[in-house]
């Protein structure tokens, strides 16, 4: 019973507190989270809206307008005559990286409250699913509102749902480009060719990593042909205000900057074959027919479930277990919570070996949860800083893949050196309220072995106790 309960609360979820109590009915306690799981917390109100990011950026691109003016013109023999201040483009800038910050601290800390932590590791999960990254300046503003308005109230719903959600997102589209990409036959790409003898190009970013990432999984039933096909089809969704190209200055006079919007005049008219399948809609009608059956194809199912299922449960997870999770996600159409109770009762999901090593951000919520931190010390960029120094900074993986998900990648010396100095600033911070002795059966409940236990007990000092704990081979795992 208890290695049971330790299993539903960090296998399954962020990490126990220590005075939290599991029922005895561990299924059943995590499935009731799916149904009482809140997409907006306390924690994360007060975030701005799009249109006020886009503002921003949009001065920011009037203010960079402003200093190549500048420079031309200082080249010139002319003098120069606009008047631009450098520092005003940091400024704006130091206003999205603030952005930014504050919606880091919101994730962090609405993982430390929440009382519903199977439900908050899937938002994190799908996140990285659909990864996007600040690194991109558009995106900068944009990181925390994708994951709060994309992700989190769309991981209750269908498959269906949340990739549409995802993929049409303002962060989305700026980050792999489809904002600017325009149908070359499309109406306003024939307008402009025909004028300035130039032509406006396709971009197949998205629809790549729509079908290699999102749904269907690398190198299955899809080729060349179809991602070209399918990025035609996406043509026509772009962001209002944040966008690069001939297209904003229409889009401006319509309003709604910072949303996705779909523009007809840039769509690649023409019916479609993607996957084996023809598409004769029109419009976001083609775009949004295909995508709903990439959602139930049968290679999205065994590219979920076999995502699913490493995350959870195994790097390698056992062929039984991803089988039944696939079949849940057929047998449903996709409804992700069937798919979620498929894995909460599979029987593989329970054993007792320790077959996941934490990643930094679990690591550290796990750490902050077990010590009954509800906030992080210290500077204002204080969540940004820790988990940037820890190699897995929020919102920024290195590609569209997002951050890796298996034991090789962050078991290595040096990730670890990194976590034995957050450690014992925690520790040192914690060792006058908190006795590792008592913390350690209580948090790793059943999997504390008698060496780690012994190893607690003969520390120096409170504090060298407490590191012990969370660098212990068990509390690495779950």
């Amino acid at each position: 019973m208890a290695i049971a309960s330790s299993i539903a609360a960090n296998r399954f979820g962020l990490g126990a507190r220590p005075n939290e109590v599991i029922p005895a009915d561990q299924k059943g306690w995590l499935k009731r989270q799916i149904k009482e799981f809140d997409p907006a917390p306390q924690e994360l109100e007060g975030q701005p809206s799009r249109s006020q990011i886009a503002a921003e950026f949009r001065e920011y691109q009037i203010d960079r307008k402003d200093r190549r003016d500048a420079m031309k013109q200082a080249a010139s023999t002319q003098p120069a005559d606009t008047a631009f201040d450098p520092a005003q483009i940091e400024k704006v800038v130091n206003s999205l990286r603030a952005r930014y910050v504050a919606a880091a601290d919101a994730r962090l800390s609405a993982a430390l409250a929440s009382d519903t932590t199977f439900a908050e590791r899937l938002v994190h999960f799908w996140s990285n699913h659909f990864a996007v990254s600040i690194d991109k300046l558009p995106v900068l503003g944009l990181g925390g509102d994708f994951e709060f308005n994309a992700i989190r109230p769309n991981i209750m719903g269908t498959f269906s749902q949340l990739l549409t959600s995802a993929v049409t997102h303002p962060a989305m589209l700026l980050y792999l480009d489809q904002a600017q990409s325009i149908g070359p036959g499309s109406p306003l790409a024939q307008r402009i060719a025909a004028r300035r003898n130039r032509e406006l190009g396709l971009n197949e970013n998205l629809a790549r990593e729509i079908l290699e990432l999102h749904t269907l999984g690398v190198r299955t039933v899809y080729d060349q042909n179809d991602v070209t096909e399918f990025a035609r089809a996406l043509t026509g969704y772009t962001v209002g205000g944040m966008a690069k190209g001939p297209v904003q200055r229409l889009l401006m006079q319509s309003g709604g900057a910072g949303d996705t919007q779909f523009f007809a005049p840039i769509h690649e008219p023409g019916e479609r074959q993607v996957v084996g399948n023809q598409y004769r809609q029109q419009g976001e009608a083609q775009a949004k027919a295909i995508l709903a059956d990439l959602a139930v194809h049968p290679a999205t199912a065994k590219h979920i479930a076999t995502k699913l299922a490493a995350h959870f449960v195994a790097d390698n997870p056992p062929e039984t277990l991803v089988a039944r999770v696939e079949q849940a996600f057929l047998k449903s159409g996709g409804d992700l919570q069937a798919v979620y109770i498929a894995l909460i009762d599979a029987p593989e999901a329970w054993l007792p070996q320790q077959a996941k090593f934490k990643s930094p951000w679990d690591w550290t919520v796990s750490s902050l949860r077990a010590l009954n931190v509800r906030t992080l010390p210290g500077n204002e960029r204080q969540t940004v800083n820790m988990f940037t120094q820890m190699g897995q900074p929020i919102w920024r993986p290195g590609s569209p893949a997002g951050f890796a998900d298996t034991s090789e990648n962050w078991a290595g010396g040096a990730a670890l050196m990194r976590r034995v100095e957050i450690a014992n600033r925690l520790a040192e911070r914690s060792a006058n309220r908190v006795d590792a002795r008592t913390l350690a059966p209580l948090i790793l409940a059943g999997q504390l072995s008698p060496v780690t236990g012994e190893s607690i007990a003969r520390a120096e000092s409170p504090s060298q106790g407490l590191a012990l704990f969370l660098l212990s081979p068990e509390f690495l795992r779950r």
